[in-house]
């Protein structure tokens, strides 16, 4: 009986393999690039982490399990409880501000669908220790940053910002009670998700007030940061939301990837603990789900027994980046094909000693090397170098017998050289 792979899990393959290296690699050198530096922590973390984060529904979310000890433990659905964990364990010691990256390959119980598996690879970094619009607009810039790096262009995705800050302020500018909030921010993260009636329904039922629910309505709609003050009064709150936001786009701009940028308030992100500028990356044809998204938290290192101190940051996942890029024809356009360096053959029979010792050489010089196990006829031999992708043959022919040469052929033009042993050795040396 044949045993399939869990479901909502992969296989890498060496082909799926070498998309998977290829995007990761070029997270981390954008990573490297702006300036991040790489961590990592446990595959698993003890469950009331991810309560103290999501509260205890987020149980049902993920595979929990208890130890040998009795102790509840979970593997990791995401990497930022472990990011504020490690944070707080040095807090004092780490140099500000911390700008740290991980690529962890994270678990989540739940439904498998297009672009949302259950065993995944996902980048994210962050930036903690400052409180300023510059700091956002870094992780914003820093997220295209990577994907401009694919091909990706502004007729192809934008990054759609907003503030969980302006939302609350707009909320109490028009009444709306604190603790209607989150169940409130629930509703309008779904917003665009909802046919426009079943939304009018669901919010009339929260917001019995029918010219509050038609303002918050309105805001919703908005297309930019200077059309807020003609549907809210801007108070001092509300202005100051707004100046944060203006900050973030003009920050933005300097950096060149304003074209890439839009405000838009339906942007929530239904999870409790932003409190700030918040984002997502999008299609621009809107069929798939975000390729990225994050925001401000300036709460969760005090929420995890630390001081209060802000934090930024953002998680972009391999499913649904994997599927744009497939879709718009820049993965396997990109993704280096396999190429082998040297092949070894033997012409004559009798040195197919030579042919192993002579790979292992090229390949103590730190270059790729293979021969064939068959020891069939050079022919087949020279069939078995193509289907590798060979750049070069190494032929072990009457040449090496007489006067130790080698007969180099070109795989790609078929041209012949006979080289010297030592000679073809002494050039494989490193610089």
């Amino acid at each position: 009986m044949k045993i399939p792979p869990v479901k909502g899990t992969r296989d890498f393959y060496p082909s799926e393999m070498t998309r998977r290296n290829w995007i990761i690699d070029g997270w981390k050198k954008v990573s490297v690039c702006n300036g991040f530096e790489e961590y990592d922590g446990p595959i698993f973390e003890y469950l009331k982490m991810y309560q103290i984060k999501s509260g205890d529904e987020i149980v049902e979310q993920l595979f929990s399990l208890q130890d040998r000890g009795g102790r509840d433990l979970a593997i990791r659905p995401e990497i930022t409880p472990t990011l504020a964990r490690m944070v707080n364990q040095q807090v004092n010691a780490l140099p500000r501000p911390i700008k740290w990256f991980s690529v962890p390959r994270l678990c989540r119980a739940e439904r498998p669908q297009k672009g949302r598996l259950r065993e995944f690879f996902q980048w994210n970094f962050d930036i903690i220790g400052i409180d300023s619009p510059e700091a956002d607009a870094e992780i914003i810039f820093t997220s295209l940053d990577y994907l401009r790096t694919t091909g990706l262009t502004s007729a192809d995705i934008k990054a759609k910002i907003s503030s969980r800050k302006l939302l609350a302020a707009v909320l109490t500018a028009l009444g709306i009670a604190a603790e209607q909030f989150d169940t409130l921010y629930a509703l309008l993260d779904k917003r665009t998700k909802l046919p426009p009636e079943t939304f009018a329904e669901l919010l009339a039922e929260q917001i019995p007030d029918s010219q509050q629910a038609s303002r918050i309505s309105a805001f919703m709609a908005l297309e930019s940061v200077e059309q807020i003050e003609s549907v809210v009064p801007a108070d001092e709150a509300v202005q100051n939301a707004i100046t944060e936001l203006k900050a973030v786009f003009a920050a933005l701009k300097l950096m060149g990837v304003s074209d890439y940028c839009v405000f838009d308030p339906g942007i929530v992100r239904g999870l409790a603990y932003y409190t700030g500028v918040v984002f997502e990356i999008h299609d621009v044809v809107g069929q798939l789900r975000a390729i990225c998204g994050g925001g401000r938290y300036d709460n969760l290192l005090r929420d995890f027994g630390g001081p209060a101190i802000p934090a930024t940051g953002m998680g972009m996942g391999d499913c649904v980046l994997e599927i744009l890029l497939h879709e718009k024809g820049l993965l396997d356009s990109q993704v280096p094909r396999r190429y082998l360096e040297y092949f070894v053959a033997f012409a004559v029979p009798t040195h197919t000693r030579t042919m192993y010792e002579i790979a292992a050489q090229i390949r103590s010089r730190g270059h790729s090397a293979n021969f064939s196990y068959k020891l069939g006829g050079l022919s087949k031999q020279l069939k078995e170098a193509a289907s590798q992708k060979a750049g070069k043959c190494v032929i072990i022919g009457q040449e090496y017998v007489d006067k130790q040469e080698l007969v180099i052929k070109d795989m790609a033009t078929g041209e012949q050289v006979l080289v010297d042993l030592g000679r073809f050795l002494s050039e494989l040396e490193p610089d």
